[in-house]
């Protein structure tokens, strides 16, 4: 029984610094190796490569360029609030590089990753620090939820670890209220954590809930109605001041259709893949797989879910310790919650809006719960560590021994089969994390041996154990994703990293988009030029509607094969990147002069790259003569559209009325896609084209040149509600053409400009939002502290642990 306060005990200033600086140095410990044989530079594999990386550099650019609104190098193009609020525009840690230049942005990587897990010590340790009697005890749960299997799996994506710092300062700022009804800073605290990620707030809202309401069941805190009131108003108001970055970015998610599918039937209730039970159970004994290559469980489906919960050194022992020696404790009864919504799909989806798709990306929240377990527990005398160690030790042995020795057919590429012994998928990683799993628990034991007649000495040694421990997996894991990665020397750092320094085109000032080969995702985003690839799981919701209605699967990136060439017309697309170092060539095997696309030519070899040039390139402004109708496209065999979105625009039941007398409608059924009409359509489009072509960090501008009858004039510019647009300075409709990009009718017998503009929709009322909850909640502030001064006794009170 003690204080239930934010007030520490001891010298403040000593144990935050400490926690931090234990962080940020085992940290320094594991990346710095990495960085140095990386040349500076931290690359990892997948995902952090070829999204974190670029991101990072990209909008730093953009937005020290005052580019704050449309993204030209995401996709075919985006809303940069929209798309990057999830990634990082909310994250300090992303405004720290600002005052850094371009070139110095890839460097940051690695110290920023360094920076979070210092900061995700601190905070732990904020949170756990008002549990226990010594601030000791608090530092080790600290490291083991920074240094947990959560956190380290999710190097990988960068920006999870901006949730797992704020986390613990909303519970803490929660319990801080609870505790002594200290205004203000939940609201600033709900805030943080809905700013940096919005994503993320939803499950720490699901969390919360279920948090305070086992802890108000199980009778470990008091409220008065009133109370309740102003926490619920505290929590309001910490939305509302997020509005002015929350609501345009929401207008822009609820495009995407992955939103909407939620569990239904038998799949809300069951894993449709066995194996995945297992390797949840798997993720709390054993340091985690790495993304995309599970071991344990190779089928469980699972393979970006974030699923690590893992405690170095500690294991599950303190959390079995805890379970086993309380009976009617909140903690306990949380955890065994929280174990059971992870097995339930349902309960599970809670965390993210009750969508289907599987993740356990809200875990960093469980291993927060689990710290604090195992902390209470070292400073319980009732618990009985040898007997929850032998309970750990035999569930390890449980799960390792029949995936080790149980036996199954193995498939041969000849046909024929063969029976091993095993059913991991990498035997050798397989043995390597069940060492790890077991050498921890025994120097835990070694550890323990002092908790009682040493205490001093126990702490030393069992702090020193947590750091080997976690430098010994977090390298090993760090080494496993390096080796799945492109090559880093010989590829990404002299081709991707030097932002495209040694390409150069003719015509640098002719607009246009570059294709990319066969080859590493986002690799233009590195060189920072409009292309038509892109891995991004955000992007405009006609992007969405476009892709697939030519056939072409957009889910979280956008990919077009070869086979829908005429994509590369429509788009603008100029050029075309093969890297020499592969083995998939753009150009035939068998004969030169033919390509895996009609109408292309060699250019030149640069930057390590084959360039070639789409003979037939239309240029960004282009006019028609026919027009379809949406349904009239529908009815076209899906293989063929991209191409016959060069012969007509397609029009909406609307636009077709108000275009109808300048555009003749298409006999769609006559229609022919051989590649002479694909070369004849080109050059149709290309005839009448905008004269000039100017993109800015507001839109874009254009002059066309009509004939004797007006025109209309299509752009492969994504639509989106944020574009107005002007011709000759009069405000013009914008027709939404093609399945989702944009037209403007010009006048006849005139040379016009043409000018868009974008403003990200819900920007400015997010703003207006933003500020009036800032005055409510600076009014709120006054006001409470004038209340509370008359009230000091019900303001002071201070409530316990039970």
């Amino acid at each position: 029984m003690y204080p239930y306060s934010l007030r520490p005990t001891g010298r403040r200033e000593r144990w935050h610094l400490k926690a931090f600086l234990l962080g940020f140095g085992v940290s320094v410990i594991f990346f710095l190796p990495f960085i140095l044989y990386d040349q500076g530079y931290f690359l990892y594999y997948g995902d952090f490569n070829v999204q974190q990386v670029p991101f990072y550099q990209m909008i730093h650019d953009a937005i020290r360029s005052g580019n704050f609104f449309w993204s030209w190098t995401t996709d075919l193009g985006a809303n940069t609030i929209g798309s990057y609020t999830f990634y990082l525009l909310g994250s300090p840690f992303f405004w720290l590089t600002l005052p850094f230049p371009s070139h110095a942005v890839p460097y940051l990587m690695g110290p920023l990753l360094m920076l979070k897990m210092g900061c995700a010590s601190l905070t732990a340790y904020l949170y756990l620090k008002r549990y226990v009697r010594n601030q000791n005890t608090a530092l080790i749960g600290a490291m083991l939820y920074a240094f947990s299997g959560y956190s380290i799996y999710n190097i990988f994506f960068n920006h999870f670890h901006e949730a797992i710092i704020f986390f613990p300062l909303l519970l803490a700022a929660l319990d801080e209220y609870m505790a002594t009804k200290r205004r203000g800073l939940f609201a600033l605290a709900v805030f943080a954590c809905c700013f940096v990620n919005y994503y993320f707030f939803t499950g720490m809202v699901a969390f919360c809930l279920i948090y305070w309401f086992v802890r108000m069941f199980a009778n470990s805190w008091k409220i008065t109605l009133g109370e309740f009131f102003w926490l619920l108003f505290e929590a309001v108001v910490g939305v509302g001041l997020t509005a002015v970055l929350l609501l345009p970015t929401v207008l822009a998610v609820i495009q995407n259709p992955r939103i909407d599918n939620p569990p239904q039937g038998w799949g809300a209730l069951l894993y449709g893949n066995e194996q995945r039970y297992v390797h949840i159970l798997q993720c709390l004994f054993f340091p985690p797989d790495i993304p995309a290559r599970p071991n344990f469980t190779p089928d469980s489906n699972a393979k970006w879910a974030s699923l690590g919960a893992w405690l170095p050194l500690f294991s599950m022992s303190g959390v079995i310790a805890w379970l086993q020696t309380q009976k009617r404790d909140w903690l306990k009864r949380l955890l065994i919650i929280l174990f059971f919504m992870a097995m339930v799909p349902i309960l599970n989806s809670a965390f993210q809006l009750f969508n289907s798709s599987y993740y356990a990306r809200w875990f960093y929240m469980l291993t927060l719960m689990m710290s604090l377990a195992t902390v209470r527990s070292l400073e319980s005398v009732q618990v009985d560590w040898k007997r929850s160690i032998k309970w750990t030790m035999g569930i390890i042995a449980a799960i390792a021994i029949p995936i080790a020795f149980i036996p199954q057919e193995i498939s041969n590429d000849d046909g024929t089969t063969t029976t091993r012994f095993g059913l991991m998928q990498y035997p050798d990683r397989f043995w390597i994390y069940v060492a790890i799993a077991f050498a921890s628990l025994l120097l835990l034991i070694i550890a323990l041996r002092f908790l009682k007649r040493d205490r001093k000495m126990f702490y030393r040694v069992t702090m020193v154990s947590v750091s080997v421990i976690t430098v010994i997996y977090a390298a090993y894991l760090i080494g496993l994703g390096k080796a799945q990665s492109y090559d880093t020397h010989n590829f990404i750092i002299p081709y991707s990293l030097n932002q495209g320094e040694d390409i150069d085109l003719p015509d640098s000032d002719v607009e246009s988009r570059i294709d990319i080969y066969e080859g590493m995702d986002n690799q233009a985003m590195f060189w920072q030029m409009p292309t038509i690839q892109a891995f991004h799981s955000i992007v405009p919701g006609s992007i969405m509607e476009f892709y697939p209605s030519i056939g072409v699967t957009r889910d979280v990136g956008s990919r077009p094969e070869t086979d829908v060439y005429g994509l590369r017309a429509l788009t603008s697309t100029r050029w075309l990147f093969d890297y020499t170092g592969d083995t998939e060539e753009f150009e035939s095997s068998t004969n030169s002069s033919d390509t895996k696309m009609p109408g292309w030519s060699f250019y030149d070899t640069q930057n390590g790259f084959d360039i070639w040039e789409n003979r037939y390139f239309i240029p960004y402004g282009f006019t028609y003569d026919q027009y379809m109708t949406r349904e009239q496209y529908d009815n076209i065999a899906e293989s063929s559209r991209h191409l016959a979105l060069l012969k007509a625009i397609v029009l909406e039941d609307d636009a077709v009325e108000r275009n109808k007398d300048i555009l003749t409608q298409a006999p769609t059924d006559s229609f022919r896609y051989g590649e002479a009409d694909y070369y004849q359509d080109c050059l149709n489009r290309k005839s009448d084209t905008c004269s000039t072509f100017t993109r800015d960090n507001y839109g874009f501008t254009a002059t066309y040149t009509a004939g004797a009858q007006d025109e209309l004039v299509f752009f492969s510019v994504p639509w989106e509600a944020g574009w107005s647009a002007t011709v000759n300075g009069e405000e013009a409709i914008i027709e939404k053409v093609n399945v989702g990009f944009m037209a403007v009718r010009v006048p006849a017998n005139t040379e016009s400009t043409i000018r868009f503009n974008y403003t990200t929709p819900g920007l400015k009322a997010g703003a207006l939002i933003t500020v009036g909850f800032l005055l409510l909640f600076a009014a709120y502030l006054i006001l409470m502290r004038k209340w509370d001064q008359k009230h000091p006794k019900l303001h002071r009170k201070i409530y316990r642990i039970k």
